[in-house]
Parts: structure tokens; sequence; C-alpha cells
């Protein structure tokens, strides 16, 4: 098999639903060879399975909480003692909560920022010297179109993307020089259980849904292409586009139209 990530090495957490396992499979079917991680050990197992019956190629596996202090570095530290040098690095990982942000738990909110944040921030410090120092590498840090706009009953993981995108957009043009590129990938609402049931979406929005395979194959042209910023579907790219010239106040009072939280 040969495709443009042939015989490169692509660690991708978050890998075994969803999106990430979409990344997981296109990166694949470019010829990568696939490091998933996850907390789930059997939902990897099932992942893994999934994608060498379909390859015909064999899957590493890390089971992990990068939610957890440490976690990201005792990752790094595995794969460091195995000679394992990552080429492409596929932040994918992360969980949202719905609601208002007093109503919930405090430790909720925390573990939002760990995952979502300060893991992802922790594995692109770790994993991205040894990509400078060979003058090639890919990350890929999944955000959201929620990055866009102040998000009430989503207040937390919004801001955490809003993070993810102008963090990925700096380092892009940090790194560039050296031959290493950050894309930061924006999907819009995708048929996923991200959030759970409790969910409504305007009608506006439920046209806007993609799938994860779409979504997929969007960032894995936007990581081919090196850009800094991808958005998933010409509707979320214009919806955000139109975002800058509204006033500022008006944009979380235009988010919080777009979705109700079920009590």
């Amino acid at each position: 098999m040969s495709g443009f990530f042939q015989n490169k090495t692509a660690l991708i957490t978050g890998a075994s639903s969803g999106i990430g396992f979409e990344l997981a499979k296109g990166l694949m079917a470019e010829g990568a060879h696939l490091i998933l991680v996850g907390r789930d050990l059997g939902k990897l197992n099932e992942a893994a399975s999934a994608l060498e019956k379909q390859f015909g190629r064999v899957t590493s596996i890390v089971s992990k909480d990068l939610s957890a202090p440490g976690a990201p570095k005792e990752l790094f530290q595995e794969l460091k003692s195995k000679n394992t040098t990552v080429d492409i690095l596929v932040n994918n990982a992360g969980f949202g909560v719905a609601g208002l942000f007093h109503e919930a738990p405090i430790q909720k909110s925390l573990g939002m920022i760990d995952l979502n944040v300060r893991a992802l921030t922790e594995l692109t410090y770790l994993f991205t010297p040894s990509m400078i120092e060979k003058k090639s590498g890919w990350v890929l840090n999944v955000a959201s179109t929620a990055a866009f706009q102040p998000i009430p009953t989503e207040a937390v993981y919004a801001a955490g993307k809003a993070y993810v995108l102008l963090f990925s957009e700096a380092i892009h043009e940090e790194l560039k020089p050296a031959g290493v590129s950050v894309t930061c990938l924006c999907p819009g609402p995708t048929d996923t259980p991200f959030f759970g049931k409790n969910i409504l979406m305007s009608r506006r929005l439920k046209r806007m849904v993609m799938t994860a395979d779409q979504v997929a194959k969007v960032g894995i042209e936007g990581l081919k292409k090196k850009k800094p910023l991808v958005i998933a579907g010409f509707q979320n790219w214009l919806g955000q586009f139109s975002v800058r010239f509204a006033p500022r106040a008006l944009a979380p009072k235009v988010a919080r139209l777009a979705v109700e939280v079920k009590s």
C-alpha cells in the first residue's frame, strides 16, 4: 500500500470511536502506521481489530487516561523506551459537558480543561522536538466551531476549544520554518454521541450535521496541505466567518438560541 503518509507513524488520541476512529482509518489508508490511545481498552481492541480487518495491518494500542496528571509524559516515555518515533500527532481526545456552568460539578469542568487543553498542550510539547530535529512532522489538533464564539451552556468547552484554535495557529507559524506543520480542525455539529442526549439542536443546526467520516476527510486533507486551519463544511465555514462581523455582545445570544439543554 502506498499513500501520502507511507511508513510514517501516527499517534491518535481518543481514537476508539467517532472522529478519532475515522481519522485513524483515513491515516491508515494513506499508509501510516498507527498508535491508538484511549481510556477504554475494550473499545481500543475493537477499533484495532476493525482496522486490521479492513487494511490487513496491525495497529498498536495504548490504554491511558490522558486527563490524569503525568499521563502524557508516561505515554511519551513508554514510546521512547520502545524507540518509537511519532511523525504525526493527532490530538483528538476530549469531552464536553453541557449545562449551566454554576450547576455542573466543578470537577467535570476542570476535567475538561485537563483533557481538552492541558493534555493537548503537553503532548504537543513532548512530541514536536523530534519532528523539529528531523525537519518533518505534522500535528492535527481537533477543536470545534465552538472555538469562534462564547456559548452559554457550553462555556468551559467553548473556551477550551478557543484556546486550542489560537494555540494551534500560533505554533503553526513558529514551527513552519522547521518543516513542521500544525493544523487545527474545527468540526461543527457531528453525528456522534459526544454531548449525550440532553442537547436539543435548532432546526438550522440540525441541517449542518456532518458524519464523523466527512469531518475526518476534511481534517486529513488539511493536514496533507499543511493548512493552519480547516473548518469542516461550507455552512460551518460561512457561519464562523460571519461571526467576525457580528457585534461581540450578540454572539453568545445567537449561540444560545442554537442549542437547548434538557434538564
